[in-house]
């Protein structure tokens, strides 16, 4: 069995990160949005929320949003703990969260 480099672990933590696809689904909704504030906006609409284009000004925010996410997810990547060799009998659970907890600074 061939063993997994740092950047293939990196990687594979990177599939389970949720602030990806959370990213994605604000991006997605926000740009729905901000194409129908601008788009599809009647009077009526205008009326109704008081003058504020409700549509576009959520769209703004979402796209804001995701790419908070966007940003979250580069500059904080998911760190994969290095796990060869602590599948001793000695270890356990609790043991094994102090640690990584220890080791992240919290």
């Amino acid at each position: 069995m061939r063993g997994v480099s740092v950047a293939e672990k990196k990687a594979k933590a990177g599939l389970f990160d949720l602030r990806g696809i959370l990213a994605l689904l604000f991006g997605v909704y926000g740009a729905v949005l901000t194409v129908m504030g601008l788009v599809s906006t009647s009077q009526a609409d205008l009326d109704k929320a008081a003058g504020v284009n409700i549509n576009l000004w959520m769209g703004v925010f979402m796209l804001v949003v995701a790419l908070a996410f966007l940003a979250w997810a580069r500059l904080r990547p998911l760190a994969v703990p290095d796990t060869t060799g602590e599948t001793s009998a000695g270890s356990t659970a609790a043991g094994s969260t102090a640690a990584t907890e220890g080791e992240r600074g919290n």
